[in-house]
């Protein structure tokens, strides 16, 4: 073999030497391997604490998520019970039902609030209840009667 070092002469990079990524000449820093380790270690610390964050909304979500279904069970399970209380008539969605329980603790639906009962209903008040179109129950703070008329229609009695 010679000792041709003819190809290792000239430029080794086209770059000036500030955006060489090694030192360039005796003057840089020199750059080891223990700068190399603590760079891997910041970076490792870095994208540690990046995961963690990104991790910690995805439990946070998680979390919303679980306790979403938990009151979307339980509405499911009040719905059943309202549907399983004694009724005499026909539910029709849209209208206000009022919840009552009789001496036995039994629920039933009645048409009359507890105003068209002068005040004294027959049994305890459970509640006003509206039936929506899914079949749901709400709540109604604020339910109107049934009228008069209403009443008689759905009894199928002709007013006189």
């Amino acid at each position: 073999m010679g000792d041709d070092l003819t190809r290792f002469k000239g430029d080794n990079q086209n770059v000036p030497a500030r955006l060489s990524p090694y030192g360039g000449s005796r003057l840089a820093p020199a750059i080891d391997i223990v700068d190399t380790a603590k760079q891997i270690a910041e970076a490792d610390r870095v994208i540690g604490t990046v995961v963690n964050a990104k991790l910690e909304v995805i439990a946070e979500q998680i979390r919303n998520l679980q306790d979403q279904a938990r009151e979307v069970l339980s509405q499911a399970l009040d719905d059943a019970d309202l549907h399983r209380a004694r009724c005499r008539f026909q539910k029709r969605a849209g209208e206000t039902y009022f919840l009552y329980r009789d001496n036995g603790g039994t629920p039933y639906f009645s048409m009359l609030s507890p105003e068209e009962w002068n005040g004294k209903p027959p049994h305890d008040f459970g509640g006003a209840y509206r039936l929506e179109a899914d079949m749901s129950w709400s709540p109604a703070e604020h339910a109107k009667p049934p009228s008069q008329e209403k009443l008689l229609a759905l009894a199928g009695i002709a007013e006189p």
